[in-house]
């Protein structure tokens, strides 16, 4: 290694900062970088966002690990688990350790996620900086050992409570479900996916859940938790008590209540901070060109008051598939320098889609307005079916889509989907969308070049490339492409290709 060889140190050790560390590790060997990676957890980094399937047995730690210690340890990475940074001297560009020693860097980049949000009931602490764990039978499902207590829940069939009726909380009761527990989601407000969709759907869709046997508990604010003897005399979770309603029962609470951008060291250091880290588009923190952010902690915001991408963003998206664009072009940012990188792109405003088996929910875009409401320059289309679980309402201007919602309709869902990323007119028979889930439906025979992984960016041509080249197993297929190791919503079309390739056989 060159003496003189930046050291470039990385605070966070999940899948973004897998994914910066990955790319690069090509510098590390050839001897021009010195890189250092620091996680708080004693696991090497996993999908976070597969935690649920880890918890109701559809899947394993294995499938859903995204590093090797061993391998980045054998190629020059120094990889730290289970050690926690106090502090970062920005005047000495040091950081230091809980357990004493103290490291340089060059540059310093923060990869340090998000906290899931414990909510002030009584009985819990809300306190982010508190190390204290949840009470028996209360879990966040952020981690690993969360995902152990869902799986011992799911298999005695208990019964499990998910406090919240955001996409991550549906996901969870759904998967729980499938697998046996009963389960009763309980939230805040009159329907479910209340940040993403409009009234209508989200009463589409918490009939949707009534009919695979979720109990929905609609309109109702949680006050705190109630413990009883557990089977071994420990005191557990026993009941989630309401405002002004009957408690509800259950083994295991599952709080899903979002999620917090982990800024507090940063906050320490003294760099600014708004939702997440403030960085510019080169995702340099403000004031501090040696120091960086990436993935769930990273708010993009430039000093440039008149900046239309600044003046958009909403803050860190919590989606992995932004912060691993993130990882690798912050990756050819440090290796090749700011005059060899080229700008960061902009994300688009994401879609949120539902991963569950029967339950299709996508939804994007300005979706508030209704088909009477005077908006200027907006029209909207709505069709329902609510008998049949079916929703499905188009915004366009100029023709072109501004905001979606799909429940129930799957193709429909697709179309709109791709519509939406591409910023293409609808056609001027909306209903024809609506007869893509229809019996009379012609065989779909999707666009080659479109995206099949959102998350990874890869498009059905590279996978049935790679299904061509040998490639027989969804896993074979994430290995060599690296589609289906983001949120996993992707499995099903990649079973599809890999089927339809050896159909003839």
């Amino acid at each position: 290694m060159n003496a003189a060889a930046p050291h470039v140190v990385v605070i966070g050790y999940g899948p973004v900062a897998a994914r910066l560390v990955d790319e690069l590790v090509p510098a590390v060997r050839r001897g021009e970088m010195a890189l250092t990676v620091i996680g708080e957890e004693a696991a090497a980094a996993y999908n976070r966002v597969l935690v649920a399937d880890l918890g109701v047995g559809r899947t394993t730690e294995e499938a859903i690990s995204v590093s090797d210690p061993a391998e980045l340890e054998a190629a020059g990475v120094t990889v730290l688990r289970g050690a926690r940074v106090l502090r970062v001297d920005r005047a000495r560009q040091r950081v230091t350790l809980a357990d004493g020693p103290w490291l340089g860097y060059t540059s310093l980049v923060f990869a340090t996620g998000a906290r899931p949000v414990v909510p002030p009931l009584h009985g819990l602490n809300p306190d982010p900086a508190a190390h204290s764990p949840l009470p028996r039978g209360v879990i966040a499902l952020r981690g690993l050992d969360d995902a152990a207590v869902l799986r011992g829940a799911v298999a005695r069939r208990e019964r499990v409570v998910v406090l919240g009726g955001g996409i991550l909380g549906l996901e969870a009761a759904l998967a729980a479900r499938d697998e046996g527990a009963l389960v009763t989601v309980v939230h805040h407000g009159p329907h479910t996916l209340g940040r993403s969709i409009d009234a209508g759907a989200g009463h589409t869709v918490a009939a949707a859940l009534r009919a695979r046997g979720i109990t929905v508990v609609s309109d109702a604010r949680a006050v705190g938790v109630e413990m009883g003897a557990g089977a071994d005399g420990v005191p557990a979770f026993s009941a989630l008590a309401l405002d002004g309603g009957p408690a509800v029962e259950g083994a295991l609470l599952v709080l899903s209540c979002g999620v917090r951008p982990r800024t507090e060291l940063a906050e320490g250091a003294g760099l600014a901070t708004g939702r997440g880290i403030l960085v510019d588009h080169s995702l340099q923190a403000h004031h501090d060109p040696a120091i960086f952010a990436i993935g769930d902690c990273a708010e993009v915001r430039c000093l440039d008051s008149s900046c239309a991408d600044c003046a958009a963003g909403t803050g860190p998206l919590g989606l992995i598939g932004p912060g691993w664009r993130q990882a690798e072009w912050l990756a050819a940012f440090l290796t090749a320098g700011a005059a060899a990188a080229h700008p960061l792109p902009a994300e688009r405003a994401p879609v949120m889609m539902l991963k569950a088996r029967g339950v299709d929910v996508a939804a994007a875009g300005d979706v508030a307005a209704g088909p009477f409401d005077d908006v200027p320059g907006l029209a909207v289309s709505v069709w329902a079916d609510p008998e049949h679980g079916k929703y499905v309402k188009m915004g366009t201007r100029s023709g072109v889509l501004a905001g979606f919602i799909s429940v129930g309709m799957p193709r429909t869902g697709a179309e709109l989907t791709l519509l939406f990323e591409r910023g293409a007119e609808l056609p001027a028979d909306r209903s024809a969308l609506l007869r893509l889930d229809g019996p009379d439906a012609a065989p779909a025979s999707p666009d080659p070049s479109r995206n099949v992984c959102r998350c990874a960016g890869v498009s059905g041509e590279t996978i049935s490339a790679a299904v061509a080249q040998g490639c027989s197993t969804v896993p074979e297929i994430s290995a060599a492409t690296r589609a289906g190791t983001g949120c996993g919503g992707c499995h099903g079309d990649l079973k599809a290709l890999i089927e339809a390739h050896f159909a003839p056989a």
